[in-house]
């Protein structure tokens, strides 16, 4: 099946709501395959705008290659050219450019770029790093800004004039005023994407600052309230979001933020909740405990 050219994503990746799907283990902590694809495939009826693969909510950071490019190519067979598929990659700049070409190879249409592991560096290195990425691979690529990544207007106009393949920018930094240089600066060169958790607490302003979609971690189980609130923040209707802000968005917050690494687990927890479990989080991880299941699930109740 033909890949998108990475013009073609840019447009349909900024048209409508993101969904990063988890990535569903069995009991043995092995890649389940076939839940993975019925997840999938469900997620596909209730159309998300594209789906980003072993991104941080698929816990990208726990896969091995060889497990990268099987969640990669079964995202890409089950979605069979429905929505642009995009990878994550990242750890230092060898070791992305393995995991983008094998996302290349697995059918992917485009790239979310992770931070490097570990360690910090400067603009001229982030930005070396970002330009070797996307010389590796004809897909199309989103930069993360976030964490130890974080660069600024001036090396992210540099690397757009270098890299015609370089089609996004996501942020998961939160700085308003960066936000606002890079979109003065840089306008309609690319597609925005809102990344900072929980993405629906942030959208209304960010959309404001011309970001027209984010990634919703909560369309893994409660996919109908993602994009309603999604067509809400499109509509400025406030008064419905921030209803649903007040009785869904920020009480899952709270649970959220109790615990590191939390963002990731509460997804896993809410799917099973509605019947649809992916198994555990991979450690460092952990899942949530009992009392916060139960809250959990009075809270995803409240939207039956």
């Amino acid at each position: 099946m033909a890949q998108m050219l990475p013009a073609d994503l840019a447009k349909k990746t900024g048209s409508g709501l993101l969904s990063f799907p988890v990535t569903h283990f069995t009991p043995e902590n092995t890649f389940d395959e076939s839940a993975y694809r019925a997840h999938i495939s469900w997620l596909l009826q209730h159309n998300p705008a594209g789906l980003f693969a072993a991104g941080g909510t698929g816990e990208f950071f726990s896969l091995t290659l060889g497990e990268y490019t099987r969640v990669v190519r079964a995202a890409v067979e089950e979605t069979a050219g429905r929505v642009p598929v995009l990878a994550g990659c990242g750890y230092g700049t060898a070791m992305a450019i393995e995991f983008a070409q094998a996302a290349e190879a697995a059918g992917a249409d485009g790239l979310l770029l992770l931070p490097p592991y570990l360690v910090g560096a400067e603009q001229a290195g982030l930005a070396a790093h970002a330009e070797a990425v996307c010389k590796a691979t004809k897909l199309g690529v989103i930069l993360y800004n976030r964490d130890n990544f974080v660069i600024n207007e001036d090396t992210l106009e540099a690397l757009c004039e270098r890299c015609p393949n370089l089609i996004g920018f996501k942020d998961g930094y939160g700085d308003i005023e960066l936000m606002t240089r890079i979109f003065t600066r840089m306008g309609d060169r690319l597609t925005y994407v809102g990344g900072l958790p929980t993405a629906e607490t942030f959208a209304l302003p960010y959309l404001e600052m011309g970001v027209t979609t984010y990634s919703s971690a909560i369309f893994n189980f409660l996919p109908n309230f993602a994009n309603e609130f999604y067509a809400a923040v499109r509509a400025r209707d406030h008064e419905t979001i921030y209803k649903g802000l007040r009785e869904f968005v920020l009480p899952y917050s709270s649970i959220r933020n109790r615990r590191k690494g939390y963002a990731v687990s509460i997804v896993k927890a809410g799917m099973k909740l509605v019947g649809r479990s992916a198994g555990s989080v991979r450690t460092p991880l952990k899942d949530l405990t009992q009392q916060e299941m139960d809250e959990l699930k009075t809270l995803i109740g409240s939207r039956s």
